[in-house]
């Protein structure tokens, strides 16, 4: 027996929707029990290959959130009023460290050093953050940088938060980390490239050109 064009197509149609549910029920089944991708940061596997230490942690009080240290961090390469009102709802978070990942760790000082933030900066140290090279390079501190280069010569090639040198931080201090930056240079050079958060103001008397030129 012969089917016309249309008798086969509904035919078809037919079929394929008697199929259509099991096998959208079967796709379905199959993504259920792929295990689900982990939102957030992910621990590294670990298993102790060496004795473990012989002291206990007693683990009295509670770490800070994860969450709250991560916004922190955040919150402080740009933003002092976020800076102001979390850390007055935890003081401990002026020292609370995140690891971005293979040890990338990164504090609200650290942040705030590299982006430049001075006002933020200043807040922080004034309640208790540990200042360190970066920030001091930052801060346009000469003498700090020098004396910590005296004590170990090695930190000219150490990198912060991110792997940014020394040379950055002081090149986002702009004019105020210039003679640290022209110190850093004379201790070993180094090719900087623009950085693009930096404001760049305009030489007074600077006019547009004209069109055309």
């Amino acid at each position: 027996m012969s089917l016309n064009r249309r008798a086969f197509a509904l035919a078809s149609a037919g079929i394929i929707s008697g199929l259509a549910p099991s096998a959208f029920a079967q796709d379905e089944k199959e993504k259920a029990t792929e295990p689900a991708t982990p939102k957030g940061p992910i621990e590294a596997d670990f298993e102790r290959d060496y004795e473990p230490p012989k002291f206990k942690p007693s683990w009295k009080n509670k770490q800070i959130n994860r969450s709250l240290a991560q916004d922190f961090v955040i919150y402080a390469h740009s933003d002092l009023k976020m800076i102001e009102m979390l850390l007055k709802r935890e003081p401990g978070l002026v020292n609370a460290a995140i690891d971005w990942g293979n040890g990338d760790y990164e504090t609200g000082l650290g942040g705030a050093s590299h982006m430049g933030r001075r006002d933020i900066v200043a807040y922080l140290l004034k309640n208790g953050a540990r200042i360190d090279i970066f920030c001091a390079a930052m801060m346009g501190l000469t003498d700090v940088v020098k004396t910590f280069l005296t004590l170990e010569p090695t930190l000219i090639d150490a990198k912060g938060p991110h792997g940014l040198s020394l040379h950055f931080h002081a090149q986002v201090g702009q004019e105020q980390a210039k003679p640290v930056l022209d110190y850093l240079q004379s201790v070993k050079e180094m090719k900087l490239r623009p950085v693009p958060w930096l404001r760049r103001k305009k030489p007074a008397g600077t006019k547009k050109p004209a069109a055309g030129k």
